[in-house]
């Protein structure tokens, strides 16, 4: 059973988006089919915090929280009416295999996993995007999971990555240059566990001059090189943003700190 919570109760989230715009025929940017990565870092992890009764009255009370929006989504260089539904909601997380856990083990990695999703139609043909983030409650690493699948009447793309000994990513798509790739990548911050962390709590997320890469669907749909690229993060009265120069495009993110949980 999930409970559906109204906006009004929970962190109030917008985005803005510079957007590239790119049709089912182009393909401006082809992509390599692996980057080598010589000596992964070992990661190095903070205490884990002590969860509040505040925070495991809420998560884990057996619940999800849904909260829905209206999506306004540039595409094929007009606004796209739609609709974007956010679900985040508590698991037990196997860490080898990356999967949500059957039963409890202490050896279970506890994850906020968030289902983002977003359904707009460009005039003739339906877009359908869903990302997946699972993220440790402990909050003191990156992602061990994230995934996007990409719908419409072109085709149907997929990426993955895991979060082992380096960033193990994996994808595929119809567009030429893009079909089976298999790479790895050095662990950094990723756009996609940002919304997680904010939920967790905005005075982790990171600021300044900072490595990132970006949201996997913002990826996919403007077929850039899936990689970290250098970005200016600040938050400035409520407002978490993040700027990529050399993609010329600009996250923000609206939130409220103030809102109780019902």
């Amino acid at each position: 059973m999930m409970k559906i919570l109204n906006s009004k109760s929970v962190f109030i989230l917008g985005i803005g988006l510079v957007s590239i715009l790119i049709s089912c025929k182009e393909n401006k940017t082809e992509t390599s089919t692996s980057l080598a990565i010589s000596e992964p870092k070992t990661e190095v992890l903070a205490p884990k915090p002590i969860l509040s009764k505040e925070f495991k009255d809420y998560w884990y009370n057996g619940d999800a929280e849904i909260t829905s929006y209206k999506l306004e989504q540039a595409r094929y260089g007009e606004m796209r009416d739609g609709n974007a539904v956010l679900v985040f909601v508590t698991e037990d997380f196997l860490p080898e295999t990356q999967v949500k856990a059957n039963n409890y083990s202490e050896k279970n990695t506890p994850i906020l996993k968030l289902n983002a999703t977003k359904n707009y139609i460009t005039g003739i043909y339906p877009y359908s995007i869903m990302q997946s983030t699972f993220y440790p409650v402990s909050n003191n690493q990156h992602a061990l999971k994230t995934s996007v699948s990409v719908q419409d009447w072109c085709g149907h793309v997929y990426a993955q990555l895991n979060n082992r000994t380096e960033f193990e990513v994996t994808s595929h798509s119809y567009f030429q240059g893009e079909a089976d790739q298999s790479f790895a990548l050095e662990k950094t911050w990723t756009e996609n566990e940002l919304w997680t962390k904010l939920r967790i709590d905005p005075k982790s997320l990171p600021t300044g001059s900072i490595e990132i890469i970006p949201s996997l669907e913002y990826l996919s749909l403007s077929h850039q090189t899936t990689k970290a690229y250098n970005a200016n993060a600040s938050i400035e009265n409520g407002v978490y943003i993040v700027y990529y120069p050399d993609l010329n495009r600009t996250l923000k993110i609206n939130f409220n700190i103030n809102l109780k949980m019902d």
